[in-house]
């Protein structure tokens, strides 16, 4: 397909190159190439769809075809993930223009596949077609194998809140990002590719989480769902959070701000964020902050956050 166009190469051949020899698996009855895809799971399927467009989730000046298959993938499983579901399934949707290069297409699945790999859940199929601009759009399936969902709405007084993965490092890139820059190489890194804790959704939901979510807008904006869903209140406690080293010199060479506001308001890493009994932490779970009584809301060290406290999709 190199030095042809989409429209060059055509839908069937981009399709037969972006699916020939996927992986399956006993529990696939039916995989890519038909109407619909079969599966087989042990209990209640979860559902997610996630969508990234051009030039508002990621930009083809900032992010390689590879990372925007890798982080589309990331960030739907990472749902999953949020309600203790075991991955099976992804299908997805891309929107390309007719000029764009076929190698974008096939180096974008080639993403797919390895972030496939990673989170555990087969690509299925899915649906090509022409638009302006570059949209993917992934929807996941996962097995709850018989366990009850993990749901934003079960937190109580006296729980703890505590975060696996890491918050704060993919702003710093996009910071970094937005004035022109390429270092720190690793909050660049984190904006192009998320890495969601795989497989500690589970572990959650086995420890006794009693509410979880994905932490996709930021740290005080997805606890804040949460609060609202279990109609508590929360308090973030800032000696508990972790600040890294390349989220200080982000903060310094753009102001001097505070690093602190990379973690608090956030998005895109995909951190999960759950609530415990306080002695039913997990290991890999960091303690943050308490569940208390009181109307939903969220405060951190007591007080009100007076800065931005994450990403608003239509602002």
């Amino acid at each position: 397909m190199a030095g042809r166009s989409v429209a060059e190469t055509g839908e069937f051949e981009l399709i037969g190159a972006i699916t020939s020899g996927l992986p399956t698996s006993p529990a696939v009855r039916v995989g890519p190439g038909d109407d619909c895809a079969v599966f087989a799971v042990d209990g209640d399927v979860a559902v997610s769809t996630d969508t990234m467009v051009e030039n508002v989730h990621f930009r083809r000046a900032w992010s390689s075809p590879n990372d925007v298959g890798r982080k589309a993938v990331a960030a739907a499983v990472s749902d999953l993930e949020a309600m203790g579901a075991r991955p099976v399934g992804l299908v997805m949707a891309l929107t390309v223009p007719s000029d764009l290069d076929a190698t974008w297409v096939s180096e974008f699945s080639f993403g797919v596949r390895e972030e496939c790999a990673n989170a555990g859940v087969l690509l299925l199929g899915g649906d090509t077609t022409r638009g302006r601009d570059i949209t993917a759009t992934a929807t996941v399936f996962g097995d709850l194998q018989g366990r009850p969902p993990v749901t934003r709405a079960g937190a109580r007084p006296g729980d703890v809140v505590a975060v696996c993965g890491r918050l704060g490092w993919a702003a710093a890139g996009l910071t970094v990002l937005n004035r022109g820059f390429r270092s720190p190489r690793a909050v660049v890194v984190a904006h192009r590719v998320p890495e969601p804790p795989y497989g500690q959704g589970i572990v959650a939901q086995q420890a006794g989480a009693t509410a979880m979510i994905d932490c996709s807008d930021g740290l005080l904006a997805d606890l804040a769902h949460l609060a609202r869903a279990s109609g508590v209140a929360i308090d973030v406690e800032t000696s508990a959070l972790d600040v890294a080293e390349p989220q200080s010199v982000v903060a310094a060479a753009v102001g001097g701000g505070d690093p602190l506001t990379f973690v608090l308001s956030g998005g895109d890493d995909h951190a999960l964020l759950a609530t415990f009994a306080e002695d039913s932490v997990p290991d890999g779970w960091r303690v943050i902050g308490r569940v208390l009584p009181g109307e939903p809301a969220v405060t951190v060290d007591g007080a009100q956050w007076e800065s931005d406290a994450g990403w608003r999709h239509f602002q």
